[in-house]
């Protein structure tokens, strides 16, 4: 038996802004020692996957290629990156096209979500070990988690019991009310919906030819349109956007009669919100959670704080109670935890004033490095610049702005016009107006540099590629 790993990795995850944003989302959040996405790869890895599939952002290729650098064992790994968000029934579907072709139709394929929490690894195996039967078998494996309040942000699968290891599925109902959640939470009858399946890829192609012809077909295109290099599979913007806009659910299991339903042995979370990653965290005697050496609480109970700064800062709470404050270098929330499903009503307001904040975190990743803004006034911004060993950013110049560089970690060669200078820790560049420029790591070691641009105007949008690595220009 040939078992795959298929994780999907889409979505904003706007309710966990400020520290989730569209170029940095959830799945690369970092909850314990790993982020969400490397806690998933792993979580198929223990079930003794041997290859893996990512399907997620083209723009977020390089960070999921950096997750996987940081792994002690990463496994191979192919990329379908899609060039604008979808849904999960067209993810599956060109998953489920490629597995057949990269190995064949009976592989298993343990699809998994990049932003979910499992933290007990090993009970999921156990649920997996059943799945992964019932799959060999042509069934299509739901995982059921057995609700433990009358959730109204989940969907529901109501069942009919075969026995004690899977049930049938007999309906899917999607976010019902508080009075419909209560009495389906009395009758024992139904799970939520996990969002993580198994089955083979004939089998869920076979469903999806028959229950959503028209998802197949387009996937199908899509896929026969797709350019591959390397192990990266990248789609062509129109023929993806032929795609139906539909969930896996709506589009098959609601329709098929062989889903069965694995009841979940393990806990699980899908961190949806600030009061579900506080759950997630070990609390104090009070139920707060935060990080002792950054916080003084006095008079503080059931709250979470969370600082995400260039340096130490010390947050001082004082009478609070139930709250939920995140604190970034660009943005600080603060709410109160019943409110905090609301953060995605803040994250509409600022889009419709198109505040760079939805968009871009403090702290920028690009494939070459990082950077972060640390001052801003009229006339001149201060940044921090990381680049990786080995990699360089464009050859660029800029209209309104000149630059001044001070590297203060690392070896780099500065290319000013067409001379190159090496530069070490305390030297100094200036990079004239219109002046053509490139920043390279030459040593082993990270590259750290300090910026000061100064001009009429600063924004990212006044940079001229010349000859670009990653294929900007």
């Amino acid at each position: 038996m040939r078992l795959l790993s298929v994780v999907l990795s889409g979505g904003s995850g706007s309710r966990l802004w400020p520290l989730s944003r569209q170029a940095f989302p959830k799945p690369f959040m970092k909850l314990g020692d790993s982020t969400l996405l490397q806690q998933a790869i792993e979580r198929g890895q223990a079930c003794g996957t041997g290859d893996l599939m990512v399907v997620t952002n083209k723009d977020h290729q390089f960070l999921t290629k950096d997750v996987l650098r940081q792994m002690s064992d990463p496994p191979s790994a192919t990329f379908l990156l899609e060039p604008r968000g979808r849904n999960t029934a067209p993810a599956i579907a060109l998953a489920a096209l490629q597995c057949e072709r990269q190995f064949s139709g009976d592989t298993v394929m343990l699809v998994l979500s990049a932003d979910h929490l499992v933290p007990d690894v090993e009970a999921f195996v156990a649920s997996a070990s059943e799945a992964f039967r019932l799959a060999q078998e042509g069934a299509l494996v739901l995982f059921g988690i057995s609700p433990t309040a009358p959730d109204t942000g989940f969907g529901y699968v109501e069942v009919e019991r075969v026995s004690r290891a899977s049930q049938l599925a007999k309906r899917f109902v999607e976010k019902p009310d508080l009075a419909t959640a209560q009495e389906y939470l009395a009758t024992g009858r139904y799970y939520w919906n996990s969002g993580m399946f198994c089955f083979t890829a004939s089998a869920i192609v076979s469903a999806l030819e028959r229950h959503a012809p028209d998802v197949m077909n387009a996937a199908r295109h899509a896929l026969d349109t797709a350019q591959t290099k390397d192990n990266a599979i990248s789609f062509d913007l129109h023929a993806f956007g032929l795609q139906p806009d539909i969930s896996i659910d709506y589009a098959v299991m609601e329709h098929a009669d062989n889903v069965r339903v694995v009841p979940a042995r393990f806990a699980w979370s899908d961190v949806g919100s600030w009061p579900a990653v506080a759950s997630a965290q070990p609390s104090d005697s009070s139920g707060n959670t935060f990080p002792d050496d950054h916080v003084v609480a006095v008079d503080t109970t059931g709250t979470h704080i969370q600082i995400e700064s260039h340096g130490p800062k010390i947050v001082a709470a004082l009478g609070l109670h139930d709250l939920v404050i995140v604190d970034t270098p660009d943005a600080l929330l603060v709410a109160h935890k019943n409110s905090a499903q609301q953060v995605k009503k803040v994250v509409d307001i600022l889009k419709a004033r198109k505040h760079e904040t939805v968009q871009l975190p403090a702290t920028v990743h690009r494939p070459w490095g990082t950077y972060a803004s640390l001052k801003e006034e009229d006339g001149y911004k201060v940044k921090r610049i990381t680049v990786k060993p080995g990699e360089a950013l464009s050859l660029q110049y800029h209209h309104q702005r000149a630059e001044h560089w001070v590297v203060v970690q690392g070896t780099a060669i500065v290319q000013i016009g067409d001379v190159e200078h090496k530069t070490l820790p305390g030297e100094y560049r200036y990079i004239p107006l219109k002046e053509k420029h490139r920043l390279t790591n030459i040593g082993q070691d990270e590259l750290v540099l300090i910026e000061v641009q100064c001009g009429s105007y600063l924004g990212e949008d006044d940079i001229v590629r010349l000859v670009d690595t990653y294929g900007r220009v």
